[in-house]
C-alpha cells in the first residue's frame, strides 16, 4: 500500500492515478573474503556437484571491455592452482522477449545447472530503452543479498590502513524496482518499493554470516526519520529478526552519519556488518570501496537461495581494453569469495595468499597501482608463488 501526501500543483496530483501493475521479484574463512555457511542454514548454501571428472562447473561470464583479459587471468591462476574448476564460458547478449529484455536461455540453463557463476564487468548504456544486465541477472536468479567486504590491502597506500568492514546490500527492490514513469511531461515518479518479505530475508543472511563469519555486531543502516513507511519498515523488521540471534549485538544508524564517520574514522565499523536497502547499499559500499584504493580491489558476491555470482564490480574500461594494461585483482578476490561459498577453502587461502605476498612486494604490479606491469606479468608474479 502506498501513501501520498496532498499534492499541490495537478500535475503532481496526477501522480495519484498513475499505477502500473508489478510483482515483487520473489561464510570458512572468518573475517576474509567468505560467503561460507553451516548445514543448519536455510540460505545461501552452495548446491553444486562435481562432475565424474572431479571437477565442479562454474559458468563463465567474461564481460565487456577488459573483461576478458581479467577473465583470463583468473583462469590461468586457477589452473596452475589446480583449483577443482571448470569453466563454461556463457553469453548475456541481452535479448527481447515477450518486450521484455532477458538473457539467453541457455546462460540461464547454465547458471541453474551450475550454481555459481563468476562475472566480468558488463556495460549498460545510458539513457531509455537500455536495461541493465547486472540488474537482470539479479533478477532472473532473485539474487537478494550482495556481499561486499571491504579490507585494506598491504603494500596499497591509502590514507587508512586498517579498514575491515562487510557491507551486504538489500538487492531486489527498493529504488532500483524499476518502478518509474512519465506522469506528465516534466514530472516523472519513481516509486520505491520495500516488502517486509525481501527485507526479512536479507536481514536474515546478514545475522547468519554475522555469526559464521565471526563478526558478532550486526547494524542497520537506513533513513527511517525521513522515509518513515518504507525505511521504517525495513528498520522495524530488523528489529525483530535480532531477537532471533541473541548473540549477535543489533544497532541502528542513519545513513548521513554512516557516511560522515566512516569516512573520518572508519576503525569503529571494523566488527560490524552493515546491512541496507539497495540504494544506500550502492553507494556506501563504494565509498568504503575508495577507503581501499578503489573499485579495482573490492570483490562482490550476489547471493540467491540456488544461484550465486561473484563479480568485479567496476566498470568494463573501454579505453584501455585490450592493451594488457588491466587490473585483475577485483576479479580474482571476487573468484575467491566463490572458492569459500564452494567450500574450496584450501584453494582460496592458498591463491588469496599469493594475491597479497604479489601486492605487499609490489615489485609486479599494474599502473592504477603504481606500477608499471602488463596484465599477464602481474597474473605471472601470482602464479609464481603458488
Amino acid at each position: 500500500m502506498l501513501a501520498v501526501r496532498s499534492l499541490a500543483s495537478p500535475a503532481r496530483r496526477q501522480c495519484l492515478h498513475a499505477t502500473r501493475s508489478w510483482a515483487p521479484t520473489s561464510l570458512q574463512a572468518r573475517r576474509q573474503y567468505a560467503t561460507d555457511f553451516s548445514e543448519k542454514e536455510k540460505v545461501a548454501k552452495f548446491h553444486g556437484k562435481k562432475g565424474s571428472d572431479g571437477l565442479y562447473t562454474v559458468s563463465l561470464i567474461e564481460g565487456d571491455g577488459i573483461g576478458p583479459e581479467i577473465s583470463q587471468s583468473v583462469k590461468d591462476i586457477f589452473a596452475a592452482a589446480k583449483a577443482p574448476i571448470k569453466w563454461e564460458p556463457v553469453d548475456v547478449t541481452p535479448q527481447l522477449r515477450d518486450g521484455k529484455t532477458t538473457i539467453p536461455a541457455e546462460t540461464i540453463k547454465s547458471i541453474e545447472k551450475n550454481k555459481v557463476a563468476l562475472k566480468g564487468p558488463l556495460a549498460t548504456p545510458i539513457g531509455k530503452g537500455h536495461v541493465s544486465l547486472n540488474l537482470t541477472l539479479r533478477r532472473t536468479f532473485n539474487l537478494f543479498a550482495n556481499v561486499r567486504p571491504c579490507r585494506s590491502i598491504a603494500g596499497y597506500k591509502t590514507p587508512y590502513d586498517n579498514v575491515d568492514t562487510v557491507l551486504i546490500r538489500e538487492n531486489t527492490e527498493g529504488e532500483y524496482s524499476g518502478i518509474e514513469h512519465v506522469v506528465v511531461d516534466g514530472v516523472v515518479q519513481s516509486i520505491k518499493l520495500i516488502t517486509r518479505e525481501a527485507s526479512e530475508r536479507v536481514l536474515r543472511f546478514a545475522f547468519q554470516y554475522a555469526e559464521d563469519v565471526g563478526r558478532l555486531k550486526v547494524r542497520a543502516v537506513h533513513k527511517a526519520t525521513i522515509m518513515k513507511m518504507s525505511d521504517g519498515l525495513f528498520l522495524s523488521t530488523a528489529d525483530r529478526v535480532a531477537k532471533d540471534f541473541p548473540s549477535v549485538e543489533f544497532d541502528a544508524e542513519l545513513l548521513d552519519n554512516t557516511c560522515l564517520k566512516i569516512v573520518t574514522d572508519p576503525t569503529p565499523y571494523n566488527d560490524k556488518v552493515l546491512v541496507m536497502p539497495n540504494l544506500y547499499g550502492d553507494i556506501l559500499s563504494d565509498m568504503c570501496a575508495g577507503l581501499i584504493g578503489g573499485l579495482g580491489l573490492t570483490p562482490s558476491g550476489n547471493i540467491g537461495d540456488e544461484c550465486s555470482i561473484f563479480e568485479a564490480v567496476h566498470g568494463s574500461a573501454p579505453d584501455i581494453a585490450g592493451k594488457g594494461l588491466a587490473n585483475p585483482t577485483a576479479l580474482l578476490l571476487s573468484s575467491i569469495m566463490m572458492l569459500r561459498h564452494m567450500e574450496l577453502n584450501d584453494h582460496a587461502t592458498r591463491i588469496e595468499k599469493a594475491i597479497f605476498d604479489t601486492l605487499a612486494e609490489g615489485k609486479t604490479l599494474t599502473g592504477d597501482l603504481g606500477g608499471k606491469s602488463k596484465t599477464h606479468e602481474y597474473a605471472g608474479a601470482i602464479i609464481k608463488r603458488l
